[in-house]
């Protein structure tokens, strides 16, 4: 999904400059609209329609912000529960890779697929995913480590339990990777982006039908409602793909993992 527009503006522009491009785009519609039918229609004219415009566009702008909160609410829970799937996997594999030295073997080809893998995810799956894409090199490294789990071949009751738990971490890890997969390309159809876009330049719209006597006065509230709905556009736009761009899922829980794998095969 890499050709979708807004994933393209998060990875390749940053976040601070796609804020003053949003907020600069709004409000030059919102404000120069609002100017420019008072200049075509007259304020006297157009003050004809506050009471009427008021009352719909209390309607407009509840409906817009139900809206707005309902798409940032949403990106905003995907995020946490995609920062918990990589802390989930992390830890996992960690427990696989203790679990191990309690295998048939010592569990050293578990060992050695697990820290590639690891190692491999935070040189090539980052990256790739902040292109909402999977690494090709990642999933090869999951295939062999999962050959590997899978080729024991355990002696005893107690190997077999072990065993047996090894799957279930494996599981653990494949189902986290899977999720942060599915979320690494936006949990935010298309189609309701673009209901977004087009329902903000309706609410900036609105205040055009609107003519106050103080037209600074008019300006600066004008601003503010473009300013504000510019800035929680982008706030679901930052969250809503968590591996491109800043603020993104950090690749730290990883190094904490294979820290701590190397901390357990340098143990006596």
């Amino acid at each position: 999904m890499t050709d979708f527009p807004l994933l393209v503006l998060t990875h390749d522009v940053p976040l601070w400059v796609a804020g003053l491009l949003i907020t600069f785009v709004a409000e030059i519609y919102s404000v120069g609209l609002m100017l420019l039918t008072r200049y075509v229609y007259g304020v006297s004219r157009l003050s004809l329609n506050n009471e009427v415009a008021g009352f719909k566009f209390a309607v407009v702008g509840v409906f817009y912000a139900v809206t707005l909160a309902f798409v940032v609410i949403a990106v905003w829970e995907d995020y946490r529960d995609t920062q918990g799937a990589v802390r989930d996997e992390a830890k996992a594999a960690v427990d696989l890779h203790r679990f191990s030295y309690a295998l048939p073997q010592g569990g050293s080809e578990i060992r050695k697929h697990l820290v590639t893998y690891i190692k491999d995810v935070r040189e090539y799956g980052w990256p790739a995913m902040s292109l909402g894409k999977p690494s090709e090199q990642v999933a090869k490294d999951l295939r062999l480590l999962t050959a590997a789990v899978l080729a024991v071949q355990p002696e005893d009751g107690r190997q077999n339990t072990l065993f047996q738990h090894s799957l279930d971490l494996l599981t653990v890890m494949t189902d986290n990777r899977n999720e942060r997969l599915d979320s690494s390309d936006g949990s935010v159809p298309p189609i309701l982006w673009f209901v977004l876009i087009v329902g903000g330049l309706i609410t900036l719209g609105y205040p055009a039908f609107f003519a106050a006597s103080n037209v600074v006065a008019q300006v600066l509230m004008t601003a503010s409602l473009a300013a504000l709905v510019a800035m929680s556009l982008l706030l679901g736009l930052a969250f809503d793909f968590p591996f491109t761009g800043d603020p993104h899922i950090s690749v730290y829980p990883f190094d904490e993992a294979l820290q701590q794998m190397s901390d357990q095969a340098s143990a006596p």
